[in-house]
């Protein structure tokens, strides 16, 4: 089949089995990685990216059902001039991550916790991010990077604006 999807900016027209999921098609066909792959049963959130606006776990939508949406990853958060997204940059400041491994899909639901909540306190940032696991910081200073990127205002909860970024 062929689908259609732009992601981070940039128009991508596949031919694609119908059974592939997005996250497969997001790191093997378009070659981007950070949407991890630690499940495939929307328990570990490490593949969540943005669809059309809303935080979704890349491993339980098929590609031809993201037909015609326009498909953010973590690649796509950063200015063209490598300024990171509030919640990229307050991540890094805060050391929101250790391994790594579940760190993309953490800023991207945590985009989404704050397009939902810009003034999140500690407890609602963790029911937010409850679909999402760390099995390495404890979380506690991944809380305090999405309060710390709610500082930055409206932005930490958008999207930038589509620009395009290659793989």
């Amino acid at each position: 089949m062929h689908v259609t999807i732009t992601v981070n900016g940039r128009q991508r027209t596949e031919d694609v089995e119908p059974r592939l999921l997005l996250a497969h098609f997001l790191r093997d066909v378009c070659g981007l990685t950070a949407t991890n792959i630690g499940c495939d049963s929307t328990s570990c959130g490490a593949c969540t990216v943005i669809v059309d606006g809303l935080t979704v776990k890349s491993c339980t939508v098929l590609a031809v059902q993201s037909e015609g949406a326009q498909v953010t990853t973590c690649e796509g958060l950063a200015a063209p001039d490598g300024t990171l997204h509030p919640v990229q940059e307050a991540f890094r400041t805060e050391h929101g991550l250790q391994c790594g491994f579940c760190t993309p899909g953490m800023v991207m639901a945590s985009i989404g916790v704050l397009a939902d909540n810009p003034d999140p306190t500690d407890r609602e940032v963790r029911e937010g991010l409850e679909g999402n696991l760390c099995r390495c910081t404890g979380y506690h200073n991944i809380v305090r990077a999405v309060r710390t990127a709610a500082q930055a205002g409206p932005s930490a909860g958008r999207v930038p604006q589509t620009q395009e970024v290659h793989s």
